[in-house]
């Protein structure tokens, strides 16, 4: 929570600089309540950006001098924003770089920043804790620079990091909710458009996000291989992106695609559709509705896309049997990782309590359960 990560990260400057002349800067994680594996297909996504944040206080640098302080892991990153290189063992400080790296092809001329970062958005938990850096890291270089933020751009930035700095193919998903998330909303995204459009949350909704404790890195593992099936089905079937191609056309057509291709573009497609559909259930209040559609994402994601695991699986069986729940998916990337439960305000402790109490018995693992807020996406704050 912010009230907790502001003092800490004040703290922590004043004895890495010397100073209390900062400014602060927060930017959100993300759940994703549906739109699995959409977005890099040029598809639809449906996330909220939640209040666990990436929070940096930074000042302005010297000489182009860049010094960037992780309270969370103990380590600087230094460079000279003249010449910033990536690094092959990078971890966080390739996002860091990375994005201050695109900014500066983007045209931007940034000056070099001293700051201090900590955060409570849980790492490898298929929050986006990735995309909460990139976008501190940007928004608060561009503001300390004196230039305007061009949130959109930003995001932007933020992907071209992941792609060619981290090495993740991802899509724009992670980025657009952290960015331009808001505060009671669901974020519409139309990840070919670019446009992002706040859908409201009924009042009595509430979201439990329970992690897994199963984390795999999405650059070590099968989601580069899904993104290059979901183009492979595109290209056979003679279209930019699966977005283009709708159910019943798909059907039509899964002759001409083989079983495990065939299987990837039912997901990608079906999912297209559902998103669409659960934003107008959201409009209209109908919880219900969009519970359903989170349900049949999680099948599709778990049989057609395969990058659900028995422990995900567990966390949404358990979920969906507890009164007051809508629905529950796993979101992120898959692989490990989180479930999102879309839930009834009055049901939201007692669906945590049986997911921390009946996890362990089939996974022989811990689940660490959050009830988050929805949160408005990167800005400065007081």
């Amino acid at each position: 929570m912010l009230d907790t990560l502001v003092p800490r990260v004040v703290t922590a400057f004043g004895e890495r600089f010397g100073s209390s002349e900062l400014r602060l800067f927060a930017a959100p994680g993300r759940v994703n309540l549906i739109g699995g594996h959409t977005d890099y297909n040029d598809g639809f996504v449906l996330p909220v950006a939640i209040d666990r944040h990436i929070a940096l206080g930074a000042r302005t640098g010297v000489d182009g001098e860049t010094n960037l302080w992780a309270v969370d892991l103990q380590e600087w990153d230094r460079f000279d924003m003249g010449a910033i290189a990536s690094l092959p063992e990078g971890g966080w400080r390739n996002y860091t770089r990375g994005v201050l790296w695109a900014l500066q092809q983007d045209g931007h001329s940034l000056l070099g920043i001293d700051g201090v970062f900590a955060g409570d958005v849980p790492q490898g938990a298929g929050l986006s804790s990735s995309a909460a850096i990139l976008m501190a890291t940007g928004f608060a270089s561009l503001t300390l620079s004196g230039l305007e933020v061009d949130r959109v751009g930003l995001a932007l930035a933020g992907q071209r990091a992941e792609h060619e700095y981290v090495g993740t193919r991802c899509g724009i998903m992670d980025q657009f909710a952290s960015s331009l998330g808001r505060a009671n909303h669901a974020l519409l995204i139309d990840c070919r458009g670019l446009s992002a459009e706040p859908v409201p949350l009924p009042p009595e909704a509430r979201l439990v996000v329970a992690d897994s404790n199963v984390h795999r890195g999405l650059a070590e593992s099968l989601y580069n291989e899904r993104r290059e099936q979901c183009e492979a089905a595109a290209a056979r079937l003679g279209v930019a992106a699966l977005r283009d191609i709708d159910e019943e056309t798909l059907e039509a057509r899964a002759w001409e695609l083989e079983p495990v291709i065939r299987r990837r573009a039912r997901h990608v497609v079906t999912e297209n559709a559902r998103v669409l559909r659960a934003a107008e259930a959201l409009r209209s209040g109908d919880l219900a509705g969009v519970g359903e559609l989170m349900k049949a994402a999680h099948a599709s994601l778990r049989d057609d896309f395969e990058i659900s695991c028995r422990e995900l699986d567990l966390l949404v069986e358990i979920a969906s049997g507890v009164e007051g729940v809508y629905g529950a998916r796993m979101t992120g990337g898959g692989f490990g990782g989180s479930v999102v439960v879309l839930v009834h305000e009055s049901a939201t402790e007692r669906v945590a309590s049986e997911l921390r109490e009946r996890y362990p018995a089939g996974s022989g693992l811990e689940a660490t359960v959050h009830i988050c807020q929805t949160a408005d996406g990167v800005e400065e704050v007081s």
